[in-house]
C-alpha cells in the first residue's frame, strides 16, 4: 500500500519480561522517524506486553522491519495493525475519560469468573476503562481479585443492584463512587 503521509498503527509486542524491552523498541521507532501516541505497557505473569500507537510514514511492512531486529533479538512476538473494525487506526489527541466508579472483586478462582462479573456489570451499564486482575491465596484455595475502574452509564444505583446479584453468588464486591472534580 502506498502511503504518502503519516498514518497511525497499533504495534503490539509480547514476550518474556526482561530489562531493556521498552528502551530498545522505542529507540528503534525513534531512529526510524516514528512518533508515539498512547501507550500501555504491563507485566502479566513472567511476560511483558507493550501496546503502542505509532505514527509512521511508511506501510505495515516498513514499520515491522523497523522493529523486527530488536523484537527477534529479545525473543518477542510482534504484531502491527493498520485498521480496526471501524476503519483505520485513529491517532491524535487523547480524550481522557474519567472513571466515576471503582469496583473491587474477590472470589474463589474458577473458570468464568471474569465473564460472569463483567457481564453482570455491563448489563447494568458499566463502561470499563481499566481492569487489573491477579490470583492470590494458596494453591488449594486460590482467590481471584479484580480491580475495575469505569463509568456508570446507567448510574451508581444500577451497579449497586448488579453487585447485590454477584454477592449472592459467592463473589465479594465492593463498589465505590469516585468523585470527579473538573476545573
Amino acid at each position: 500500500m502506498n502511503r504518502s503521509t503519516n498514518h497511525w498503527f497499533m504495534l503490539t509486542v509480547v514476550g518474556k519480561d526482561r530489562p531493556g524491552i521498552v528502551a530498545r523498541v522505542t529507540s528503534a521507532l525513534y531512529e526510524g522517524g516514528c512518533n508515539l501516541g498512547e501507550a500501555s505497557m504491563t507485566r502479566l505473569g513472567g511476560n511483558f506486553t507493550v501496546m503502542l500507537m505509532v505514527q509512521h510514514e511508511g506501510d505495515t511492512a516498513s514499520l515491522t522491519q523497523l522493529v523486527a531486529t530488536v523484537t527477534e533479538s529479545l525473543g518477542l512476538q510482534l504484531h502491527v495493525d493498520t485498521c480496526a473494525l471501524q476503519g483505520e487506526i485513529a491517532g491524535g489527541l487523547y480524550h481522557h475519560q474519567e472513571p466515576d466508579v471503582r469496583i473491587a472483586v474477590f472470589g474463589a478462582d474458577r473458570a468464568g469468573i471474569v465473564a460472569q462479573v463483567t457481564g453482570v456489570l455491563a448489563e447494568a451499564g458499566l463502561d470499563i476503562l481499566d481492569l487489573q486482575s491477579n490470583v492470590a491465596g494458596s494453591a488449594d484455595k486460590p482467590i481471584y481479585i479484580m480491580q475495575i475502574e469505569g463509568r456508570a452509564l446507567e448510574g451508581i444505583p444500577a451497579l449497586e443492584s448488579a453487585v447485590a446479584v454477584l454477592d449472592g453468588k459467592g463473589i465479594q464486591v465492593h463498589l465505590e463512587p469516585i468523585d470527579v472534580m473538573i476545573g
